[in-house]
């Protein structure tokens, strides 16, 4: 699927404000209604858009430590499993990646003090399939989750194309 300038306004539009009415998205655009609706269906079904929700910021409700966790699991066990096992344990995580290189999954977690952090590696570790952990801080972030500026050089360069099963 091709994204174009319109499409680009309208994602940054639902990002700043997820909350939008169609009717104003497209007030705001200059676009009818029924555009907006089909824009937004377009880029949802292509899987440009997953979901229009509002950001979450741990830090609001007092989850202002944030530290990245590379987890080495048993290699019996599987990604899969231990992934699910360390999903359903610890609501503190709030990214999870298989990577490669010398640990096999990368977590993102929050915590409110030092000693919420320790209790959750803690907990982590003692989740079957883990066979040991390392970690660090993170003292600043400078930025979270960045696409705009992505689906605005595909916009601007004509080449937006974005993969699908299609």
């Amino acid at each position: 699927m091709r994204i174009d300038q319109l499409d680009a306004d309208l994602i940054e539009l639902l990002t700043d404000s997820p909350m939008l009415p169609v009717m104003e998205c497209a007030r705001r655009l200059g676009v009818a209604r029924g555009t907006v609706s089909s824009r937004l269906a377009r880029l949802h079904e292509a899987g440009v858009i997953r979901g229009i929700v509002p950001r979450i910021e741990p830090a609001g409700f007092g989850y202002t430590l944030v530290a990245f966790c590379s987890v080495e699991i048993i290699q019996k066990y599987g990604h899969d499993p231990v992934a699910t096992a360390l999903e359903e344990a610890i609501p503190e995580i709030v990214d999870m990646y298989t990577v490669t290189g010398t640990s096999d999954l990368q977590l993102r977690v929050v915590a409110r003090t030092p000693e919420d952090l320790q209790d959750i590696f803690n907990r982590i570790n003692t989740v079957p399939g883990v066979a040991r952990t390392s970690s660090s801080f993170a003292l600043h972030e400078h930025f979270q989750g960045r696409t705009l500026p992505l689906v605005e050089a595909c916009a601007k360069a004509g080449s937006g194309t974005v993969q699908t099963d299609q």
